[in-house]
């Protein structure tokens, strides 16, 4: 395993995670990953608009490998460990690094427009 393989395996990752195909992305988790499967999945961005492998790195017996995900309302940096199973790179281990809420997609207006009181307070004048 090198971090050409790595990268690859982090970048069809991403892909799989912006088509929204949670069965192929989590073909690249552990075995330990996937009994935990609702906490991996919680720190993602779904839907997710954007992902990309901002960093690969070679540390001990495996490979830091640090994901951007954008999703609707938050942009998230999650750092995952990459170790050789069974001949292919996997995921061991997901953490998230940072969380930023960002502005929902630009809106078709405000909808929220004050409605003007008749001035009068139901007595007769």
């Amino acid at each position: 395993m090198d971090e050409a393989a790595v990268r690859e395996h982090a970048r069809a990752f991403c892909d799989a995670i912006v088509a929204g195909d949670i069965d192929r992305a989590i073909g690249d988790f552990s075995n330990e990953l996937r009994r935990n499967l609702g906490e991996v999945i919680a720190l993602l961005p779904l839907p997710a608009n954007d992902a990309t492998v901002e960093s690969v790195g070679h540390g001990g017996s495996g490979f830091d490998v640090v994901l951007r995900l954008q999703g609707e309302t938050e942009e998230v940096q999650i750092q995952t460990r990459w170790k050789d199973r069974d001949g292919k790179p996997t995921i061991v281990e997901a953490s998230h690094l940072s969380k930023t809420v960002t502005a929902p997609a630009d809106t078709a207006g405000d909808a929220d427009e004050d409605q003007a009181a008749d001035g009068s307070d139901g007595h007769p004048g």
